[in-house]
């Protein structure tokens, strides 16, 4: 029996009330989804409150930041996270910040309203910066996060490529990240989009583990979608090799299509870790829309 075959078995046996041994990759499923974050947009902060049963006291929440939203709506939603007991994450896409006193500002705002510790710093959609910074590394530079007290910072990963930079250019930027990081003092977190296979992310792990960055490596997942939302989220975000060996991958599609949940993702992973060490990982969850839907998915995996 396969090992797909022999989780369906036993995922069937507990939904019909018959007690059985959890396996070892059941059991790292369930570990990794009680330590997952997850990202939610300013539209769901109505789903907070349904949320503090459904995940752990200190979560991690990002707040993400939509296109043409305002820096107002993700301090406000950052401080909402923080009274719901779960801990902010913002979005900061630095190529809208006009200078390094608004950066300043920002960050002051978020530590001293919503306590925020870490921040996930990425470049952002807009094709030409509006101020100073152009790259991530342009604005970890600036010093600013330092001033005010952050020492925990998310930055992209890129297991899939991405359209417009080499892959190359991808590694050396993930190494200077990485670089900068250490000679600062700071935890760096490498957070991917989101993907449909594991194969992209599991062999950059093993790339950057190569390249000797030992930083935390985090799968950016899909939450349980409708297909169509998370085509539409896929050609938005530039997902790539997993969109597109779903036109060459037939039961890849199907499995998709049916299933529709990143739990065998999750599994394909943990089982590559537990042939060949991936070094120190995690998984996020992003919800688009879904943030209770997804947490509840997240609290049934977790005691798995």
């Amino acid at each position: 029996m396969t090992d797909r075959a022999e989780h369906a078995a036993s995922a069937e046996a507990r939904a019909a009330g018959v007690s059985v041994p959890a396996s070892a990759e059941d059991r790292a499923v369930a570990a990794l989804a009680r330590a997952a974050s997850v990202e939610m947009t300013w539209h769901d902060v109505e789903q907070l409150a349904d949320c503090r049963s459904l995940l752990a006291p200190g979560t991690r929440v990002f707040a993400s930041h939509l296109p043409g939203q305002e820096w107002r709506q993700t301090l406000e939603t950052c401080v909402a996270i923080r009274q719901h007991g779960f801990e902010p994450v913002p979005h900061i896409p630095v190529r809208k910040l006009a200078d390094r006193s608004a950066f300043s500002n920002l960050v002051s705002e978020l530590v001293a309203h919503a306590g925020v510790s870490g921040v996930l710093v990425i470049a952002g959609d807009t094709p030409r910066p509006n101020g100073i910074f152009s790259a991530t590394v342009d604005a970890l530079r600036a010093g600013v996060l330092e001033e005010h007290g952050i020492r925990r910072i998310f930055v992209a990963g890129h297991p899939e490529g991405h359209p417009q930079i080499l892959d190359h250019e991808l590694r050396r930027a993930e190494h200077d990240k990485a670089a900068f990081a250490s000679t600062h003092g700071m935890q760096i977190t490498f957070l991917t989009q989101f993907f449909f296979d594991a194969a992209p992310f599991v062999d950059w792990a093993r790339i950057m583990r190569a390249q000797g960055i030992g930083a935390r490596l985090v799968a950016g997942l899909a939450g349980p979608a409708r297909l169509t939302t998370l085509f539409k989220f896929a050609l938005r975000c530039s997902v790539g090799a997993s969109i597109r060996a779903l036109g060459s991958r037939p039961d890849l599609f199907a499995r998709l299509a049916t299933e529709r949940d990143p739990e065998p993702i999750i599994r394909a992973i943990a089982h590559a870790d537990a042939e060949s060490s991936l070094g120190d990982f995690g998984i996020h969850l992003f919800s688009f829309g879904g943030f209770a839907r997804t947490c509840r998915w997240l609290q049934a995996i977790a005691v798995m």
